[in-house]
């Protein structure tokens, strides 16, 4: 029997070190550890937003087909953050990173834990994520997700 992929969007982004490489390693990670790209935004270049730096960001959206659930996709990402190089998560305030991969979509699911909110709550007020996430959503799939 064959299993259902599920459809994932993923926010990478990344202002420290080579930040194109640091999103391509974990582009590849992504690929191996939680399911298939198959779609990735242009780059996006942002200023940090919520924090004071000198380090400009580099951005972009994927959507992936995966087996996992939400969980273990968390699982996954946050096992990818640390390979890529990232030592701690921000915990309340923004600070400089290696990477950073946030779960934007989820199918059509919705889940407020304390671990986990999906759909992401900030991604119609950040640009360096609606902009990205526009350019790989078609209409059906962008009014399906807003519902």
């Amino acid at each position: 029997m064959e299993k259902k992929l599920n459809q994932l969007y993923l926010g990478l982004g990344s202002n420290l070190g080579n930040k194109i490489e640091n999103l391509e390693q974990a582009l590849v990670l992504i690929h191996t550890e939680i399911g298939i790209i198959t779609k990735k935004s242009t780059y996006y270049f942002s200023q940090p937003q919520g924090f004071v730096s000198e380090n400009d960001f580099v951005n972009m959206v994927i959507k992936v087909e995966t087996e996992r659930t939400p969980f273990e996709v968390l699982e996954g990402i946050e096992q990818i953050e640390k390979v890529v190089g990232r030592t701690s998560k921000s915990n309340g305030f923004y600070q400089d990173r290696l990477i950073d991969i946030d779960i934007l979509y989820y199918n059509n699911v919705k889940i407020r834990t304390d671990l986990l909110v999906i759909p992401h709550p900030f991604i119609f007020q950040r640009d360096f994520v609606h902009v990205p996430l526009m350019e790989i959503l078609d209409d059906t799939t962008l009014i399906a997700l807003r519902h």
